[in-house]
Order: structure tokens, then C-alpha cells, then sequence
């Protein structure tokens, strides 16, 4: 008889760099699938495959942790005393309710009440962020700093969260606080030299919790993360499938970026 699924699989690598992924994760305790709304169990808001866009990074000695549960148990990459990233606009919570398209996730009387709020958190929630917290810091012993890359997907337009549509590439440093100036601006030109993908620095997205949480340049901690629109790679509509020739010119654009980040040093 099986066990539990497991919170995460983790690939330790030896280099400075780890690579996040909170959000890949689909799986859904029998008991919790139960009270979601038929709409919410296709789980449209996965990031989907971008571990598979990364996979090239641990020929590269990057340490990859990738969550295997669904953000609709708890999303790991929002505060968990519930306060804000943007304040003023539309926020997703720590174990969210409506789907990025503003439909339930739950059925009528099946919402998640604090008691359940506080158990996910718990059980979920705190372990994940213990083995980040506990890689990071083998890292940063290793080498003197460490490097964390959150990485993130979502469809091209969330008319929810922003007009329009979103570039391919956003990345976030909490508009420069969470790492060293050496990494936010080569991390920024590595993404902006393809002409096949749009990008911008610290615009919708500046950084969500792990990020901001992390990335203490002070302490020799340098977090930094990408959002990337999912048309890039995938097809956006269910089941959506992976796409390998429409994701290899990103991939390029994410190898690039990995190298970059591998070969800089922070200032003293």
C-alpha cells in the first residue's frame, strides 16, 4: 500500500543556483477534490510544464524543487498571515477560492473555514517551505550566497489581474530589493535579447511571497522571479498540452538566463 504523495521532488545540485516551482503541482487529496466545483478539478491555474522547461538546468548542477500538490490545496508562493502582495488590487489568497477566471473553486458550503485554512498551512504549507529554507541555506554554506529563481507560468491574458496582454517574460526583484544589482541587471538582459519573446522587469509581477521572503541580499541571498506566458510553450486550452517545438526557442532564452546567473557574482 502506497504512502502519502509527497509535497515535492527534489534534485540537488552543487552549483549556487536553485530553481523553485511552487505552482506545477496537480495533486488533489481525494477529500479536498470532493468539494471543488467541476471547473476548479481541471485545475486551469497549474503552471503548467515548467519543470520540463527547466530540465536542462540540472546537467548544470542546479538544485530544482518542484511542489507536487496544486495551488488550490495551498498556494506556497503567498504570505501566509494573509497580508497582500499588491495591495489595492485583485489578490489570490493563501488557499485560494476563485479560479484566476473569477469562478468558485469550491461548491456552495464547501469553503475552506480558518480551522481548515490553519491544518493546510500546516501540513502543507511550512514542510515545503522548510526543505526551500534548508536548501537554500546548504547552498548558501557552500558557496557564500545563493541564488533562488522562482519560476512561474500563466496564460497570456487573466483579465481578472491585468488588461491586456501580459509580455512573455516578467521578471520580478521586488523592483530591485530582493538581490544584488549584478544579478537583477544581467538576469534582465538575458531576457531581453531574443526578439521572439516581449519582456519586462518589475512590472505586473515584481515578486510574490518566496521571493520577497528569500531574497535578503544582506544575507547573501539573491531571489529573483520569472513569470512566463504560457502560450510560449503550450497550448493554453484543456488539456493543455506541452509543446516541444514551440517551447524549444524559450528554453534557449532559459538557458541563457541560467548560465548568466551561474557565471555572476554578487559585489561585495
Amino acid at each position: 500500500m502506497s504512502g502519502p504523495m509527497k509535497l515535492f521532488a527534489l534534485d540537488r545540485g552543487e552549483s549556487q543556483l536553485i530553481v523553485d516551482i511552487p505552482h506545477a503541482g496537480t495533486h488533489v487529496p481525494v477529500d479536498l477534490a470532493a468539494r471543488l466545483t467541476p471547473a476548479a478539478r481541471a485545475l486551469p491555474d497549474t503552471d503548467w510544464h515548467v519543470e520540463k522547461l527547466f530540465s536542462f538546468a540540472l546537467k548544470l548542477g542546479v538544485t530544482m524543487l518542484v511542489a507536487t500538490h496544486s495551488r488550490y490545496v495551498v498556494d506556497l508562493n503567498r504570505d501566509p498571515g494573509g497580508r497582500a502582495l499588491y495591495p489595492g488590487a485583485d489578490n489570490t489568497e493563501l488557499v485560494p477560492t476563485r479560479t484566476f477566471a473569477n469562478e468558485p473553486i469550491y461548491l456552495p458550503a464547501d469553503e475552506p473555514d480558518a480551522a481548515g485554512i490553519t491544518q493546510r498551512r500546516t501540513e502543507y504549507f511550512t514542510p515545503y517551505h522548510a526543505v526551500l529554507a534548508a536548501e537554500i541555506e546548504r547552498v548558501r554554506a557552500r558557496h557564500g550566497y545563493a541564488i533562488l529563481l522562482d519560476a512561474h507560468s500563466i496564460r497570456r491574458e487573466v483579465p481578472r489581474f491585468f488588461a491586456g496582454r501580459l509580455p512573455d517574460l516578467n521578471l520580478g526583484t521586488v523592483d530591485g530589493a530582493s538581490c544584488a544589482p549584478e544579478f537583477h541587471h544581467a538576469a534582465a538582459l538575458a531576457i531581453s535579447r531574443s526578439n521572439a519573446f516581449s519582456s519586462v522587469v518589475n512590472g505586473r509581477f515584481k515578486g510574490g511571497f518566496i521571493t520577497r521572503h528569500y531574497g535578503v541580499p544582506d544575507h547573501r541571498v539573491h531571489a529573483l522571479q520569472l513569470e512566463q506566458a504560457q502560450a510560449c510553450y503550450m497550448d493554453e486550452s484543456p488539456p493543455y498540452p506541452w509543446d516541444a517545438n514551440r517551447a524549444a526557442p524559450l528554453v534557449g532564452v532559459l538557458e541563457a538566463l541560467v548560465e548568466v546567473l551561474l557565471s555572476t557574482s554578487p559585489g561585495r
